[in-house]
């Protein structure tokens, strides 16, 4: 049963350290990123640890991950894994092609 316990314990521990969130995009400047989460504004700084994602894919070009951000639209869905004030990683949305009909 302690093993169970402190099992547990620790995982969500571990999990506690960074928060996963699907947010919604307002601006992006000067290495900061705005965002909204349901009704409240968040800033968090991106650094060069912050991993970024298109889909599944990994950006490995972080000077090419910023310009997107830049030329983002206000209001489109993002994830952002964070850690306190500072971003881990931007996951933006797959670009899916619709097929035609």
């Amino acid at each position: 049963m302690r093993k169970f316990v402190l099992a547990a314990l620790s995982m969500m521990l571990a999990v506690g350290f960074s928060f996963a969130a699907a947010v919604t995009f307002v601006k992006f400047e000067d290495d900061k990123l705005t965002v909204k989460e349901g009704d409240k504004e968040a800033t968090y700084k991106v650094t060069d640890k912050t991993t970024f994602k298109a889909g599944d894919k990994a950006i490995d070009d972080a000077e090419k991950a910023k310009k997107m951000l830049a030329k983002m639209k206000v209001g489109t869905k993002l994830e952002v894994t964070h850690d306190k004030d500072a971003v881990t990683e931007i996951k933006f949305g797959g670009g899916k092609k619709k097929a035609d009909k």
